[in-house]
């Protein structure tokens, strides 16, 4: 049944980056979107597990905390390759360093999707599959999210595929690993929060900023609104 989910993890998030790169020529509506989705997943999933996997280790400042962290780290991370951009070439290497660092933090939060989902059949298969579903809601959204951000920074849409191929194992690997170790409810919780951080500067201060750029604002915004409403519905329809 665990084996199952990941193959179906692999094949919802390959579809949300095939959808992505099919129809790049609307990559600023599809930013739209996927900034509401990104913030969606933030508010209505990560944040939520996070404090109820620490609520009885850590006070809620605590783990919100964490938050500001990750959005700090992330963007020192991100600045530190594109302060220093001056020629077109130097920006265009600049860019590729962003979305290269952008799909890996998508990588990574895939990777803790099938870890988490792998930790919760070890609880019951009841809570595995509500974890599992939820997942599976916002996996066809970090497909479409792992290409823009590569295409949105100057990258090929070769380098995109590679990188949605990637984004797609991540989630199988986190639930191969979740069968060898076992992580505790406090320190998943921590890395969540952290993980809050980097989506939510990811899709406020990168994806939505960029979706608006030298595009009617009306239609984009309604894009984000959507991303919202439909990462909104998904996880409480998956809970």
């Amino acid at each position: 049944m665990t084996l199952l989910f990941g193959v179906l993890t692999f094949v919802f998030t390959m579809l949300g980056g095939l959808f992505a790169l099919k129809f790049k020529d609307k990559l600023h509506l599809i930013l739209g979107f996927s900034a509401g989705a990104v913030i969606g997943v933030m508010f209505f999933d990560l944040l939520p597990e996070s404090i109820s996997l620490t609520s009885n280790y850590y006070s809620t400042s605590t783990t919100t905390s964490l938050i500001a962290v990750g959005f700090i780290l992330f963007m020192i991370l991100d600045r530190t390759f594109t302060i220093h951009a001056h020629g077109a070439e130097d920006h265009c290497d600049n860019q590729n360093h962003k979305g290269f660092h952008g799909a890996l933090a998508l990588c990574v939060h895939s990777f803790f999707d099938g870890l988490g989902i792998g930790l919760a059949f070890k609880v019951s298969t009841a809570v595995g599959a509500v974890v599992a579903v939820a997942v599976l809601v916002h996996d066809f959204s970090d497909g479409i999210n792992t290409i823009n951000y590569i295409i949105k920074n100057k990258g090929k849409s070769k380098t995109a595929f590679a990188w949605l191929i990637a984004d797609a194992f991540a989630p199988v690997i986190g639930i191969i690993c979740a069968m060898f170790f076992t992580v505790s409810d406090k320190v998943l919780g921590l890395i969540l929060a952290i993980f809050c951080g980097f989506f939510l500067y990811i899709g406020a201060s990168d994806l939505l900023p960029e979706s608006h750029h030298q595009h009617p604002k009306a239609l984009t915004t309604i894009m984000t609104i959507l991303g919202i409403v439909v990462l909104y519905f998904a996880t409480k329809f998956a809970g």
